[in-house]
């Protein structure tokens, strides 16, 4: 691709200069609203489909005052700043705003998750080229959006597991009074997953790997407590990443893409295939009925007060960062009634519709079948009652689906190219590793269990090639795509089972019951599909271990 075409868009030849022709920054004349660069306003304002084709040459790579100005290009996603900030807040925003969405097409088809599935994120990624002060505008921007979240809670205490009720391994449910929710929350604090009210590195790193430790009281319902840990707001979600925080990318060894054992592994498990799902809606009403009456337990909403005095005197700015400047001296805690939790209307047919993607008919008739008292507890937390019955009734629809679900072979395939063109950026020693038997010479792991996984794969003679697949390698689902972790090829003649699809969760999540609803929906959906397109010569299964790898193909 020619450079002087590429640049022609928003650094635009100034034609007056003749052959001293230099670039220059197009301009918006404010009365007419036209530019001083016609073929570039024309391209960008009037002409988009030309704009979105591959076959167009122009890249707008650094796009800072067009973004400024409001011309729209949906496919900006550098934005470049050679200057300071500037004292104007609002155009900051601005800038950052219209780079902050999902990208197109070129037949101008919005890129979001349910066409890239896990992708979005990484096709979906602003890059700011900037200044410090700059830097620092974007990043506050960023921490403000967080703190627009109020409803999230942002601590963890004895409170937040007042009240909840908690279902063990079998089935058994634990109502949590404020001694057991004591108990709890003392026990996260000695295993150091609290600390300060925020949940700490070790609390993630024990949750990715399945090994979280809870209070002898609550032994079994760890999946339990973990879901309530997973409704306070994690301040890591939304902060922005630092491209200099990446010092490796993750590249194909192109000699072991051709390679005959990675060739006939993909040649097994490329092939694209169709589902189709037949079930009776009456079926699905009745076994919804049944489980909301048996297991739908609303928790009452608590208010709780506290009191508390500022400290006589203050020594140090310490004693204010630590929290020390106020003194908590005692505090209530009361069941709230109707009137305190508001006058808000609720759409309840309709909020379950969007939980659970069934017709207003079907869920109307759940409703009017459960038994009065089990819908009496509505009044007692509607936010509660929504989540919890759309919880069950998936459960249910999952569990049919799973019964009445056909796999079929597509012709089409996946082309090779996704290994090719997946983005992989990692941090050595932090989540990325160096591998000699990964189609990849780095492996980018998400958790302290895959990154063992990858090392026991790496230095098994057995082993002739894997990978951990890249996010726009998925299967369909009911429940939207899901992306395997690892396709594996052992060296023929070692054992009995030669291609495999690992699926690596920790071992507290291996449960069945850890495992219901979407999650075990995606799993099962997987096993139907690798059965149709590999006749069994490909074998798909959930492992925590490599020890377990092992067990299973050895069989």
């Amino acid at each position: 691709m020619d450079a002087h075409s590429s640049h022609q868009g928003y650094f635009s030849i100034d034609k007056k200069k003749g052959k001293k022709a230099r670039f220059v920054e197009g301009k918006v004349d404010r009365k007419t609203q036209t530019s001083d660069d016609t073929d570039a306003y024309d391209l960008i304002m009037r002409d988009k489909e030309r704009l979105l084709s591959l076959d167009e040459p122009v890249r707008f790579i650094f796009s800072h005052s067009a973004l400024r100005e409001g011309w729209d290009n949906p496919n900006v996603f550098q934005i470049c700043t050679l200057k300071t900030q500037g004292e104007s807040e609002i155009r900051s925003r601005q800038e950052i705003g219209r780079g902050l969405r999902l990208c197109v097409n070129q037949n101008g088809e919005r890129m979001d998750e349910s066409v890239l599935g896990s992708e979005v994120q990484e096709l979906n990624k602003l890059t700011l080229i900037t200044d410090m002060a700059f830097g620092k505008f974007a990043t506050a921007l960023q921490e403000g959006l967080a703190e627009s979240m109020s409803t999230r809670p942002r601590a963890v205490d004895a409170g937040l597991f007042a009240g909840q009720i908690l279902t063990d391994a079998n089935g058994a449910q634990i109502t949590i009074t404020p001694t057991l929710a004591t108990a709890i929350y003392e026990d996260l604090l000695q295993q150091g997953y609290v600390h300060r009210g925020a949940l700490t590195d070790k609390y993630y790193a024990a949750k990715d790997a399945g090994t979280v430790q809870v209070a002898e009281e609550v032994q079994g319902c760890e999946g339990a407590v973990m879901q309530v840990l997973s409704s306070i707001y994690d301040p890591r979600a939304l902060r922005p990443e630092n491209a200099h925080d990446n010092n490796v990318q993750a590249k194909v060894d192109e000699q072991k893409l051709h390679d005959r054992e990675f060739a006939k592994l993909w040649q097994r498990i490329n092939r694209k295939t169709f589902y189709t799902v037949s079930f009776d809606t009456q079926e699905l009403i009745d076994r919804s009925v049944r489980e909301l009456d048996a297991h739908l337990n609303i928790s009452k909403v608590y208010v709780k007060t506290e009191y508390g005095e500022q400290t006589a005197r203050l020594t140090s700015r310490e004693q204010l960062e630590q929290g020390q400047a106020f003194v908590k001296r005692h505090n209530d805690q009361d069941a709230a009634d109707r009137v305190a939790l508001g006058n808000v209307r609720y759409d309840l047919v309709g909020k379950l519709v969007e939980e659970t993607g069934l017709t207003r008919a079907t869920i109307a008739a759940i409703l009017q079948g459960i038994a009065p008292l089990v819908f009496a507890q509505y009044e007692l937390n509607p936010e509660d009652f929504i989540i919890k019955a759309g919880k069950i009734i998936n459960n249910q629809k999952a569990d049919m689906i799973i019964e009445h679900i056909t796999y079929n072979r597509l012709e089409e395939s996946y082309s090779a190219d996704i290994f090719m063109l997946a983005n992989l950026h990692g941090r050595q020693g932090v989540n990325a590793m160096p591998a000699d038997r990964s189609l990849y010479n780095y492996v980018i792991y998400d958790s302290d269990n895959e990154r063992r996984f990858a090392h026991e794969l790496d230095v098994c003679d057995k082993i002739a090639v894997y990978v951990k697949l890249p996010g726009s390698f998925f299967i369909s689902t009911p429940v939207g795509k899901y992306n395997p972790d690892w396709a594996i090829a052992f060296h023929e003649g070692t054992v009995k089972h030669i291609y495999f699809i690992a699926e690596t969760k920790g071992t507290t999540l291996l449960d069945r019951n850890e495992l219901r609803g979407v999650e075990d929906l995606k799993i099962q959906c997987a096993k139907a599909h690798f059965a149709a397109i590999s006749n069994d010569s490909v074998v798909y299964d959930v492992v925590d271990s490599y020890d377990k790898l092992m067990q299973v193909v050895m069989e």
